[in-house]
């Protein structure tokens, strides 16, 4: 079982951080990664033309290590999730009357790209979240309670997806957990219901990868992006992405020298190619050789793996046991466990809830978690303690209280 592993970060002992969704603090080693890149440049003839690929290529072959992909040609570097939904959307021929299915409150870099496509008659369908809360059944143990199970919320939003996908569907866009609250979407039935009708299946894992286990080859989503600086505990500005067999052909966001075949002959750069270099590499954002990021996303994904996704979770989940228990006990509302992810999840506060108090109690108690209309997101790692979890619960009890 994993242990906390906070001696490897740099968190004050008095700070209670809990919002690993909004950024996560940097490792001990992905911040040394990323001075020995800054000092690198300050003797720019120690970097040959090699390293131009070598620091880049390793950084493919974990992340497509960590997501089960079946090469590293499968994977390319993009600075944000954004610029890798754009090359989906210059990939897709919409034609009119199609349309595209995604989730109501989705991040905006999941909806912006698509909105170009509106003009031309195709339909933006943003299923939304259900209003209703369903009463938890996670513990209920007795037989005789069954015939009274209802659906969970998530369980229901799910269904609602599966609905909105008909034969004019052209591209799914998802996450496999909710950014906000942490809803879990299965993405394996959904993907399947994509297939059916020949749409495009595009997952957007910033939220999830690193953190919960993903297997490409068991979802076989046709792109999947991730920036890197939330649960990949990389750098700001750099993520990855992978890339199905629907993409083999595609046209790249840019035109870089780097993404041209024979493009590590330095002396030959003059001699114009027009084919790309193997695999999806053509993909790749200009300056992919980043001396200072790719070199900390290096040691950030190598301890991905080192810990191991499914540890992480495991961890958040005896993590949060008591925080769980309480909130159930007090009239807050949680979805079941197996409807949202243990590492990210909304706490939704009871009507009437003095929000501006717990505000104050956790500004106190130097508590970071993000509020989110009537929720409170937590997202552990593997750098929370107990005590981070019982500083939270008192902030709660305090509120409640006044």
């Amino acid at each position: 079982m994993l242990t906390c592993q906070r001696h490897l970060f740099s968190l004050p002992d008095d700070v209670h951080y809990l919002n690993c969704a909004y950024m996560s603090p940097l490792l001990k080693s992905v911040e040394d990664a990323g001075i020995a890149g800054v000092r690198s440049k300050r003797l720019p003839y120690t970097i040959s033309s090699d390293g131009f690929f070598t620091d880049a290529l390793q950084v493919r072959a974990l992340f497509a290590q960590l997501i089960n992909a079946p090469s590293t040609e499968n994977i390319s570097l993009l600075p944000s999730v954004s610029y890798g939904m754009a090359i989906v959307a210059k990939n897709c021929n919409l034609e009119s009357g199609q349309n595209i299915v995604s989730v109501g409150g989705e991040f905006p870099s999941n909806v912006y790209a698509w909105k170009k496509h509106l003009n031309n008659n195709v339909e933006l369908r943003l299923v939304v979240a259900p209003e209703e809360k369903n009463t938890t059944h996670q513990d209920i143990e007795d037989a005789d309670y069954l015939d009274q199970y209802s659906p969970t919320r998530a369980e229901i939003w799910n269904d609602k997806i599966l609905e909105a996908i008909d034969e004019k569907t052209a591209v799914v866009v998802l996450c496999p957990v909710h950014w906000a609250d942490g809803s879990f979407f299965d993405l394996e039935i959904i993907g399947d219901a994509a297939r059916a009708v020949g749409a495009m299946f595009v997952i957007d894992g910033t939220q999830a990868i690193g953190a919960m286990p993903f297997d490409v080859q068991q979802i076989k989503p046709d792109a999947l992006i991730a920036a890197s600086y939330k649960c990949m505990m990389g750098a700001y500005s750099i993520g990855c992405a992978y890339w199905g067999d629907r993409f083999a052909n595609g046209e790249p966001l840019e035109e870089t020298w780097i993404g041209r075949k024979g493009s590590n002959d330095f002396r030959n750069l003059v001699h114009y190619q027009n084919e790309y270099r193997a695999g999806m590499e053509r993909y790749n954002m200009g300056e992919q050789s980043n001396f200072v990021l790719v070199p900390m996303l290096n040691a950030a994904i190598t301890q991905l793996i080192e810990w191991q996704p499914e540890r992480i979770q495991e961890y958040c989940k005896n993590l949060t046991q008591p925080l769980i228990q309480f909130c159930n006990e007090e009239n807050f509302w949680i979805e079941e466990s197996h409807w949202r992810s243990e590492h990210l999840f909304g706490i939704r506060i009871p009507d009437n809830f003095p929000l501006d108090t717990l505000q104050q109690a956790l500004l106190q108690r130097n508590i970071y978690v993000s509020l989110r209309g009537d929720s409170i997101r937590v997202s552990p790692s593997v750098y929370n303690t107990e005590e981070d979890i019982t500083a939270l619960i008192d902030a709660l009890k305090e509120s409640i209280g006044g």
